[in-house]
C-alpha cells in the first residue's frame, strides 16, 4: 500500500493520522494558490467521498496550521486563506492579494527585512507582509 506525501506529514507529527486530515492536506498539496474555508469546502464537496461538515474542517485547517503543515494568510478583506508549506520558516514570506480578484499569492522569492527592531520589552512572534496591487489575470482584462 503507498502512502500519500500527505498522510506521511501528518504522521511525522506524531499525531493520529485522520482521513479528515490526509483528505484536506492532500488537496492543499495540489493547490497552486491559497484557498479561504469557503473554497475549500466548496472543492472538497465536489468530490462524492469527501463530505466535510464546515466545523470538522476548520478544525482539521486549525490542526494543520498549529502542526506547521499549511499556512494561513490573512487577506486585506480579513478573510483567512490556506496555503500548504511545511516548516515555519516556509511561512516568513511575503503575500500579494490583488485588489480586482482578491486572490492571495505567496512571494517566497521576494527578499524582506532581516530583523525588524521593535522597542525593549517586546517581542516578535509572527510578522505578516501583505502586498496589494493588481495581479498580472486583472491587469490584462
Amino acid at each position: 500500500m503507498q502512502t500519500s506525501i500527505a498522510e506521511s506529514q501528518i504522521r511525522s507529527t506524531g499525531a493520529r493520522v485522520t482521513r479528515q486530515r490526509v483528505l484536506v492536506l492532500d488537496f492543499l498539496l495540489t493547490q497552486d494558490k491559497s484557498l479561504t474555508h469557503h473554497e475549500i469546502q466548496s472543492h472538497l464537496a465536489r468530490q462524492a467521498h469527501a463530505e466535510l461538515d464546515p466545523v470538522t474542517l476548520y478544525r482539521v485547517l486549525e490542526w494543520l496550521t498549529e502542526h506547521e503543515l499549511i499556512h494561513r494568510i490573512a487577506g486585506a478583506d480579513q478573510v483567512w486563506r490556506f496555503s500548504a508549506g511545511a516548516g515555519h520558516h516556509a511561512h516568513e514570506h511575503a503575500h500579494f492579494q490583488c485588489t480586482k480578484c482578491e486572490q492571495v499569492t505567496c512571494f517566497t522569492n521576494v527578499t524582506l527585512p532581516r530583523q525588524i527592531e521593535l522597542p525593549e520589552g517586546f517581542e516578535t512572534q509572527e510578522i505578516d507582509f501583505l502586498i496589494k496591487g493588481t495581479c498580472p489575470n486583472c491587469k490584462r482584462k
